[in-house]
């Protein structure tokens, strides 16, 4: 397995990532909550200047994108920052490959590139696959309540980088 980022100027890219973000909102969520049109602008979104992110591409030994993470800094109410991975996707057939742990390594390399104390996810409560590839990487959960949308309880799992 190999990353690389998303070339934002391949529509082709966007629209994959989009396509699989709602396969994730499905899998764990059990509803897609936003249309494609929404997803394919919040991956662009991570583009826009003055925005800090990364959206990355995990490809199989053939060079077909099987998977992707996306994750940048966001602000605390602290007034500091921290490393957010906001979504992470894995094909079925390209799971149990490490990619997902690939990920995970390239965000907190980058969060720690970009001086930030903390990285953090949010996931449902009930991802457990997720929330265990986590906690094998550090993380623990630190904040719990309901989504807004759906009223699914979720956690965010969080790591001190420092």
């Amino acid at each position: 397995m190999a990353l690389r980022d998303l070339d934002p100027d391949k529509p082709h890219e966007i629209a994959l990532v989009a396509e699989r973000m709602q396969a994730t909102l499905i899998e764990v969520e059990g509803v897609p909550l936003y249309d494609f049109e929404w997803l394919a602008a919040r991956v662009r979104w991570h583009f826009e200047p003055g925005r800090v992110a990364r959206v990355v591409l995990g490809l199989d030994e053939h060079g077909d994108i099987v998977g992707h993470t996306l994750f940048r800094i966001e602000p605390d109410p602290d007034g500091g920052s921290f490393g957010l991975v906001t979504t992470s996707y894995v094909l079925p057939s390209a799971r149990r490959s490490g990619l997902a742990s690939a990920f995970l390594r390239e965000a907190l390399v980058w969060f720690r590139e970009q001086g930030q104390p903390l990285a953090a996810t949010w996931t449902s409560a009930a991802n457990a696959p997720l929330i265990a590839l986590y906690a094998r990487h550090g993380f623990a959960e630190d904040q719990r309540g309901p989504n807004d949308l759906t009223g699914t309880m979720m956690v965010r799992l969080a790591k001190p980088l420092r």
